[in-house]
């Protein structure tokens, strides 16, 4: 889980996070192994076991970035995958401590920050989990079952990115 392997010769990158001993909370490191297995022209991936304002340095001068992680909402059920963009976390963008900061505050914080460097657009992909507190290396049933379906959310949302960029280059 090294910053070194996430080199900005592409546009887009992939940050799994996550734990790989905490049990589910280590779908986001296997989705992303599993789209740097694909060795996709364009994209870096990574896997990454920080949260607040250490995301920054690491999606900082990529044009585009997918972030893959667990969430625990009690809502759904287990597996269950969630896109989201960073406006659908306005509400939950607070002014908290720099030793207290959730990812959208982050990523806020990141564009007031520096601009230029921060991807132009940043989505995130959220697996609901079941257990995040055993220190396990297997992942529940559930979760285990997901990671195919959050592979192909995060393909999905990396072949919306170059549709944008055809587009955009298109006269």
């Amino acid at each position: 889980m090294d910053k070194e392997f996430c080199e900005r010769d592409a546009d887009i990158v992939v940050v799994g996070l996550g734990s790989p001993i905490m049990c589910d909370d280590a779908v986001g490191l296997r989705i992303s192994d599993e789209i740097q297995s694909m060795r996709l022209p364009g994209v870096d991936c990574c896997q990454e076991a920080v949260g607040g304002l250490d995301i920054l340095p690491v999606i900082h001068g990529y044009r585009y970035a997918v972030i893959v992680d667990a969430i625990q909402t009690m809502q759904y059920d287990p597996g269950t995958v969630m896109l989201f963009k960073e406006s659908d976390f306005e509400e939950v963008i607070a002014g908290a401590s720099c030793h207290d900061v959730n990812l959208p505050t982050a990523m806020k914080i990141g564009r007031q920050m520096d601009p230029e460097i921060m991807p132009k657009e940043v989505r995130f992909v959220a697996i609901e989990v079941q257990d995040i507190r055993t220190m396990s290396e297997t992942m529940t049933p559930a979760v285990e079952g997901a990671v195919e379906n959050g592979k192909s959310a995060v393909l999905h949302i990396i072949e919306e990115f170059r549709k944008q960029d055809r587009q955009g280059r298109s006269p």
